[in-house]
């Protein structure tokens, strides 16, 4: 009995010592905190916002790439001015025309005011210029052929003759100077492609357009209709003066605001009667932005072909996102560049 006792004894001892050892080994304690798990990975995407074709500015609402462009012939005589919509349109291409006067056309995509105008007639080369902005166009007549030829670019058209309720007399000027459209209705004529195809190239966001610095220059047209443009760094824009009086548009905000686009293309194209320019084939351009010329080359190869503008060694020149104006400028004209200050450089000095 005695020796049972003690190989029992002894065998009870080594079974708790086994089971502590399974137990440290098999971490067998059910009430212990269970390990953290890591933290799940994330990633951050960011989606680019969309840009409007015809300024390469933000278009967060997406309201310029879900619509046609809209174009409209204004004239430029002084009986004319202050015309409606030419502070803000997108683009604007200004035409040499019989008598070296001037006209416009202004082309609205990402925004517009209520009235644009005065609407005025179409002439040989304008189907040269608005074919390849798609969409709408307005206008009020023409020449037959000239008609015909805008007409036979396939673009959604509008004139008095199917305008209705889109055009209308502006009560406080006298004819012909009082032709108005309607650019809410224009837009509603549609109109393809959607979105337009961008015009120009532009540079990314914080990227400088580097050239020669230039305060200010004057693109000789005939007098009266010369302009001068005044480079102002805090509007970031190219102040517009015809003759010695800034040139002022119908604000949309205020009574007037005077018309300061971000860039300023000088395309030398030649007028070989005068008036109707050709648009077609290559040439001189100076390219005028954030303060800055650069003096390249044009070039365009067929009807639906936006024209493409490279600097000397043949590199496409991107424009500072904004607003531009081409001015359709007569081979043998002069434009007159004053230069702007030099860039004000800092020296380090270290003491001995």
């Amino acid at each position: 009995m005695t020796r049972k006792y003690g190989f029992a004894a002894r065998f009870g001892a080594l079974a708790v010592v086994g089971a502590l050892f399974l137990a440290a080994c098999g971490g067998g304690d059910k009430t212990a905190a269970p390990r953290e798990k890591p933290p799940p990975s994330t990633t951050t995407t960011t989606i680019p916002v969309p840009t409007a074709p015809f300024t390469g500015l933000p278009d967060p609402d997406g309201v310029a790439n879900a619509r046609a462009s809209v174009a409209v012939k204004i004239e430029n005589s002084p009986d004319a001015r202050p015309q409606s919509g030419l502070d803000i349109a997108d683009i604007v291409y200004e035409e040499v025309v019989e008598g070296g006067i001037t006209r416009f056309w202004a082309v609205f995509n990402s925004q517009a005011p209520e009235n644009i105008g005065p609407v005025r007639s179409v002439r040989a080369m304008d189907p040269g210029i608005i074919r390849p902005l798609g969409g709408v166009i307005a206008y009020s007549g023409g020449t037959e052929p000239n008609v015909a030829g805008v007409r036979a670019t396939g673009l959604v058209w509008v004139d008095e003759n199917n305008a209705g309720d889109d055009f209308f007399r502006e009560s406080s000027r006298y004819a012909p100077h009082n032709l108005y459209a309607r650019s809410a209705r224009l837009f509603m004529r549609g109109g393809e492609p959607v979105p337009p195809r961008p015009m120009f190239k532009y540079l990314e966001d914080g990227a400088a357009f580097v050239g020669e610095s230039v305060a200010s220059f004057h693109a000789n047209f005939d007098q009266g209709y010369d302009v001068t443009y005044v480079w102002d760094a805090v509007a970031g824009g190219w102040k517009r003066f015809q003759g010695d009086d800034p040139f002022m548009a119908v604000g949309t905000t205020f009574p007037q605001a005077q018309v300061a686009p971000t860039n300023v293309i000088v395309q030398f194209i030649p007028y070989p009667r005068g008036a109707e320019g050709e648009l077609f084939g290559s040439g001189d351009a100076w390219i005028f932005s954030d303060g800055q010329l650069i003096r390249g080359r044009w070039a365009r190869t067929f009807p639906g072909a936006p024209t493409t503008f490279t600097d000397a060694a043949g590199v496409p020149v991107l424009l500072t996102p904004g607003r531009t104006w081409v001015e359709l400028f007569p081979v043998g004209r002069t434009v007159d560049v004053v230069s702007g200050a030099p860039p004000i450089t800092t020296t380090t000095t270290t003491a001995p």
